[in-house]
């Protein structure tokens, strides 16, 4: 059921606006043409639920992107 997604998503996300907010730009950049709109939003929050969605993605710095930003500066 999708209140069992809800609160499972609610362990990361402790304000339910936010929930929300984060799961509405999910949905909207996750769905593809031709799905239903419900089994994305599903999806998001299955994702939600195992990660915080709150925090961005960490990139590791490769010796390539270090020579890029010497090369700018």
């Amino acid at each position: 059921m999708r209140s069992d997604l809800v609160f499972g998503a609610l362990s990361h996300v402790s304000n339910r606006y936010q929930l929300c907010q984060l799961a509405s730009k999910a949905t909207r950049k996750l769905h593809k043409p031709n799905t239903r709109l419900q089994d994305t939003t599903n999806e998001v929050l299955v994702r939600f639920r195992t990660a915080n969605p709150g925090v961005p993605l960490q990139h590791k710095d490769t010796p390539d992107s270090a020579v890029e930003r010497r090369r700018a500066a």
